[in-house]
């Protein structure tokens, strides 16, 4: 296999070699010199690879690149981990795929949709697992309830209002600052994470400036001010569609075939990022398109009908008795093993949420409080803010490590450790009882 190694470094230049010839216009044309992609010291080269390939892209290949001289070295090798699909891994040769040509063939005009749900699960720090329900949440509560009934909400009113064109905008008043300064807060996140490689984060920023927008409108309720306050109602507006305008540019890397309707709709052509961090783009008297439905919802039987189309394909063996012997999804390995005696020093216990709230400065940290029995609760730092908001913890149940030895965490003592359990997709949920148990009662 070691000429595999070599082979391939000639193919990813000769590639880019082969692309310049084609796209030479003429003489100095910059886009056919192939050269200034391998050579030019202003050149950023990275490598998207699987983590499979990490050994060849990190140290074999940069060892060829450096003893040919004369060759930029990666400066990052971004490494994904493993995808899997509704429980095993993906197997082209057993047919546990989804085939991308007969997936726009049987969901015609539905590239983003298949996008976005792939790009939330981005394998970019563990295995993660693609599921058809999981592409039917992510369209019908997000891309259909927040961006889709966001934008098309706003064009509707335009057209009620003002007969599909843009209104002027007015002084703005501290709800509107407040939008904007989430709007611009997030659209420089985005350019840090992607920056970074970190593409999952960058699309939930994103869509955090749809929620923006979709709160604002719902807060500011245009469609009750309209008789009664209608310069209000124009700002409102015409903040909302210039966030529209934003979306436009800051999901573009993502839903690029949405943003062409959105573009379309509002009357824009492409707009460069820094165009993301202005409030004007859309102004008095712009000609609107007519309000188009951006995404529509999936319904269980289309999710059914693929998951049934799958295992119709499935290749597995049968153990015998007519059940299919599923391969386990990725999971982390298993420890090595312990004594009794070690496991028995730990105090398990049964506890109660009482109150939970954000941990300053910590994005993923939440303090809470927790009832196991004692006269006084529990101060407990966990990392689950990501998957819980702090009001719906109240009354929960628990299972938490209460002998270990407390800790401080962003300047809280963290009194204990409450037991999660995670999936192949990072998702994590409570260890908790079967059925409600007094405070305090002993696991083991």
């Amino acid at each position: 296999m070691l000429y595999v190694w070599l082979d391939a470094p000639i193919g990813y230049i000769s590639a880019t070699k082969q692309w310049a010839k084609a796209q030479r216009r003429g003489p100095g044309s910059s886009q056919g010199d192939w050269e200034k992609w391998w050579k030019d010291e202003g050149t950023r080269l990275v490598h998207f690879i699987g983590k499979d390939n990490i050994v060849f892209h990190c140290i074999i290949f940069p060892i060829l690149l450096k003893m040919h001289r004369g060759f930029v070295l990666p400066q990052n090798v971004p490494a994904n981990e493993f995808l899997n699909l509704e429980g095993r891994k993906i197997s082209t040769s057993r047919n546990w795929a989804v085939w991308l040509h007969e997936y726009i063939e049987r969901w015609p005009d539905r590239q983003d949709e298949l996008r976005y749900a792939l790009a939330t699960i981005l394998p970019e720090f563990r295995d993660s697992e693609f599921t058809w329900k999981d592409l039917q949440d992510k369209n019908n509560n997000e891309l259909v309830a927040i961006l889709g009934n966001f934008v098309q909400r706003v064009f509707v009113l335009c057209h009620k209002y003002y007969d599909g064109k843009a209104p002027r905008a007015g002084e703005r008043i501290e709800q509107d600052l407040a939008l904007w300064s989430s709007v611009h807060g997030n659209a420089e996140e985005i350019a840090r994470h992607i920056d970074q490689f970190r593409f999952r984060d960058a699309l939930a920023s994103a869509m955090n400036v749809a929620r923006a927008g979709n709160k604002y409108l719902s807060d500011n309720e245009p469609w009750k001010l309209e008789k009664v306050d209608p310069d209000r109602t124009r700002t409102i507006l015409a903040n909302s569609l210039n966030v529209v305008a934003v979306l436009s540019i800051v999901l573009e890397p993502f839903l690029p075939f949405t943003t062409d309707k959105l573009k379309r709709m509002l009357g824009i052509g492409t707009l460069p990022w820094s165009e993301a961090f202005r409030t004007d783009l859309i102004g008095e008297g712009q000609e609107l398109g007519k309000p188009e439905h951006l995404f529509k919802p999936i319904p269980d039987e289309a999710v059914e009908a693929e998951v049934e189309r799958l295992h119709a394909m499935d290749p597995q063996p049968s153990n015998g008795t007519g059940t299919k012997i599923m391969e386990p999804t990725s999971q982390a390995t298993l420890k090595p093993n312990i004594a009794f005696d070690d496991f028995s020093k730990l105090d398990l216990r049964t506890g109660t949420i009482l109150t939970a709230e954000k941990v300053e400065k910590a994005d993923k940290l939440l303090k809470l409080t927790i009832d196991i029995g004692e006269p006084t609760p529990r101060a407990v730092v966990s990392g689950i803010a990501a998957h819980y908001a702090p009001e719906d913890l109240p009354g929960r149940q628990v299972v938490l490590v209460a002998n270990l030895e407390p800790r401080k965490m962003r300047g809280v003592e963290s009194q204990g450790m409450v037991l999660m359990a995670e999936d192949a997709n990072g998702k994590l949920v409570f260890v908790q009882p079967g059925e409600p148990m007094a405070p305090g009662a002993e696991v083991r």
